[in-house]
């Protein structure tokens, strides 16, 4: 008994420690969520895509309109800014226009085109069921929701090429058809991509009418980066909470990973929290190197709970296997054979289509490509080549990915 109440007065005092002294007075600034009123570095971009779309306040149909660029280089964020301030401006004119937004990679929203089109019945006001009806139908619901009035309703759908892995191009190509269906309505399509390629990948009906208009945005330079971190740090944190040297270190380490503003802010953030956990008062340059390291540990664990389900199958087989003959204390290397021998027995549990050896193959050299095992090709003299897989993980995230991927697959 008494061991029970020392170990909420443990917690007790963890949850008192961030009540009484945070070293964060507005950690929002930090988060991806977050809008801010300025946005630097990004006048250009906002200006073009204002004037692209400000056609619709004399309820005129912009242009289609397609934003590329990699990954935290204020896509979303400059589109989000341009759509509060039209909607504003919208508003006070009196003008009926329409902005909803998808984000794509969210699965339960759009990986499916019915899927897709529920989302923005429901962010129109309507109501559809989550699945049951014909696609054909749930077209016309959105027409008949859309065309009420003389009005512009502009879709931006962020992270598209997302929805196009999971379910083709078709269903763009009927979305940027559906004006000719309307008498009183018009619609834009804005698309958002982090993939520089995207446009190349579609048909080419699609890719004319979706890129009617293209902005890129290029990656922010270490500088730009400093001027970002340093406008939201100064919101974000306290006084003399960071260390010199701590924004040019995340800024850096940012610029390094193609210009991505968000891994800056992520870097910075996930420092703080490290910071706090300790009961430290200041953040300091090894914090940065720790916010690093966990970021990297969270982002291998995001990308493979979204593989496809054959990446996922062929893991689990290279992840259960080294752990079996680490157990059994041999030595830490298995083979292409061993893997794909596992492979079946797993795709035979989760009636899974078995993939060729060949296949497996492959896919195991794009494991060692993205880092997460060492395949060292090896030649077995008259029976051919292999490879030689080892892992060079740390044990606690072998066995996250291992219960990731048992979860997923539903084993």
């Amino acid at each position: 008994m008494v061991k029970k109440k020392e170990d909420i007065k443990e917690v007790d005092e963890i949850f008192d420690s961030f009540v009484k002294q945070s070293i964060f007075q507005n950690k929002i600034t930090l988060q991806s969520n977050y809008n801010p009123e300025d946005i630097p570095h990004r006048k250009r971009q906002i200006a073009q895509v204002a004037s692209i779309i400000a056609p619709s306040l004399r309820l005129e149909r912009p242009s289609n309109l397609f934003l590329y660029g990699l990954t935290g280089t204020g896509k979303t964020l400059v589109t989000q800014y341009v759509r509060n301030q039209l909607l504003k401006k919208a508003d006070k004119l009196g003008v009926s226009l329409l902005m909803p937004y998808v984000n794509c990679k969210l699965r339960k929203v759009a990986d499916t085109e019915y899927r897709i089109l529920a989302e923005l019945i429901h962010k129109l006001g309507g109501k559809v069921p989550a699945t049951g009806l014909p696609t054909d139908q749930l077209y016309k619901k959105f027409i008949d929701i859309v065309d009420v009035q003389k009005q512009i309703l502009i879709v931006i759908l962020d992270e598209i090429d997302q929805a196009v892995k999971r379910i083709g191009d078709e269903f763009l190509y009927n979305f940027t058809r559906l004006n000719t269906e309307l008498t009183k309505a018009q619609i834009t399509v804005v698309g958002i991509s982090n993939d520089l390629k995207f446009l190349d990948t579609l048909d080419p009906r699609v890719k004319s009418s979706l890129s009617e208009e293209e902005i890129l945005f290029a990656p922010y330079n270490a500088l730009q980066l400093q001027d970002i971190l340093k406008k939201r740090a100064k919101e974000a944190f306290k006084e003399k909470v960071v260390d010199g040297g701590v924004i040019e270190k995340c800024s850096a380490l940012a610029a390094r990973e193609h210009g991505d503003a968000r891994r800056a802010l992520d870097l910075l953030r996930i420092a703080g929290e490290l910071v706090e956990r300790d009961s430290k008062e200041k953040i300091s340059l090894d914090y940065v190197d720790r916010a690093k390291d966990k970021i990297e540990s969270d982002k291998l664990l995001i990308a493979v709970e979204t593989q496809p389900k054959q990446f996922q199958l062929a893991f689990l087989s290279v992840i259960q296997l080294l752990r079996r003959i680490k157990r059994e204390k041999k030595e830490e290397k298995i083979f292409t054979g061993d893997v794909y021998n596992l492979y079946r027995d797993l795709c035979k549990k989760t009636r899974t289509e078995i993939l060729t050896q060949r296949r497996i193959s492959d896919i195991i050299a794009e494991f060692d490509m993205q880092g997460l095992i060492n395949a060292k090709v090896i030649s077995k003299g008259r029976y051919g080549r292999t490879r030689e897989i080892r892992l060079d993980l740390p044990e606690n995230l072998v066995d996250r990915i291992n219960l990731i991927l048992m979860d997923s697959l539903s084993l």
